[in-house]
């Protein structure tokens, strides 16, 4: 019995003290990636500043200033969707700060501008005095 317990005894205390440390994570695979609630709030507000801008775009008013400045509805479409979250961010907070009955100048002001430094920048050629 002693010889028992001698042997069984430090199985027993290995045992015990690998059971009682913390077990680490399992490595993650690439497609199980956890997604943070700050990453689904964020893709949440982008999601809301592009439809408050394309709201805005989809006016008549809008619509009809764009084509008088020459500009067609796909391209700004195009454009819209090519900003970056950061820029579809700030545009909006724009739109909310442009008193009522001015939106449409600001917003073919900030389109405007948009298409411009998307034509310097050689992405575009909308305006042919970038050249």
């Amino acid at each position: 019995m002693k010889r028992l317990s001698r042997l069984l005894s430090p199985l027993l205390i290995a045992a015990l003290v690998l059971g009682s440390l913390p077990v680490a994570a399992a490595p993650v695979s690439a497609g199980d990636d956890l997604v943070g609630t700050t990453a689904v709030l964020d893709a949440a507000s982008t999601r809301s500043d592009r439809a408050k801008i394309r709201e805005v775009l989809a006016r008549d008013d809008v619509q009809q200033q764009l084509l008088v400045q020459g500009v067609s509805p796909t391209e700004v479409e195009a454009r819209v969707a090519a900003l970056s979250d950061e820029e579809a961010r700030q545009m909006a907070e724009r739109l909310d700060q442009l008193p009522a009955g001015a939106s449409v100048v600001g917003v073919l002001f900030a389109v405007f501008v948009i298409l411009l430094v998307t034509d310097i920048l050689g992405l575009t050629d909308v305006y042919p005095f970038t050249r």
